[in-house]
């Protein structure tokens, strides 16, 4: 296959989340301007875009992109929550989100009247000199399970990401498995590929490279358990990679 197919299924699609809403605000604590994180072991927070939002480098000022209610790939557009600015009457005025753009690491802050928040109770944390991806839900680990990853010349990046977008391949006995999740990386190196050459979580159809470095970046996993990961993760997850 193609690279550009390869790319843009690495770059996945969204499901919905059940909505739970924000965090209870007491008047007490709060203060208009004020800056405070979102999010612990236990929970997170995912912000859906509506019909449009602008992002900024601090709140309305140097707009960094703008966003559709879907990405490039049709889909339901979702950012990662990182925390909130308070306006009036205790209500958040902004929120700081990861953005699904390159460098990776970008933040920004989008208005909170542009996007709809959800919670999430899962994240995933990758180890990639062990070779393993572990999913936490409420702080508790329910899957852990062995990776292939990138090779030393297409590594897959470290940091801080989140689930952007999730997808049901058309083969699931090819080569992406019977599921996959992107995430909001992109490849160091594979710059020119479709889409910017973005990162996601798979299935395989060579089950015996496990535990090795042959990806273009992207992360593989098992079958059997990538479709339980893909059922217990929703979109807004979020996902650390570490060496």
């Amino acid at each position: 296959m193609g690279r550009a197919f390869a790319a843009a299924l690495c770059a996945l699609a969204i499901a919905a989340v059940a909505a739970v809403g924000a965090p209870a605000r007491t008047a007490a604590a709060c203060r208009v301007g004020q800056q405070r994180p979102l999010g612990n072991g236990r929970v997170a927070y995912g912000a859906y875009v509506g019909s449009r939002a602008v992002a900024y480098r601090s709140p309305g000022r140097r707009a960094v992109a703008t966003f559709g209610s879907l990405n490039v790939n049709g889909y339901p557009t979702v950012f990662g929550v990182l925390g909130e600015v308070v306006g009036r009457g205790c209500r958040p005025a902004w929120y700081r989100v990861q953005l699904p753009v390159r460098p990776n690491g970008t933040t920004g802050y989008v208005p909170a009247s542009a996007v709809r928040l959800e919670a999430v109770r899962t994240r995933v944390v990758v180890e990639l000199s062990r070779r393993s991806l572990t999913l936490f839900r409420d702080g508790r680990p329910v899957l852990k399970t062995r990776i292939a990853v990138g090779t030393d010349a297409t590594p897959t990046p470290t940091g801080r990401f989140y689930v952007n977008q999730r997808l049901r391949p058309s083969d699931p006995r090819g080569p992406y498995g019977p599921a996959a999740l992107g995430i909001s990386a992109f490849s160091d190196v594979l710059t020119g590929w479709a889409q910017g050459g973005p990162i996601g979580i798979h299935g395989t159809n060579e089950p015996w490279l496990l535990g090795r470095a042959v990806t273009h970046g992207c992360i593989r996993v098992a079958n059997a358990p990538m479709e339980r990961l893909f059922r217990l993760t929703p979109a807004g997850t979020p996902v650390t990679v570490r060496r």
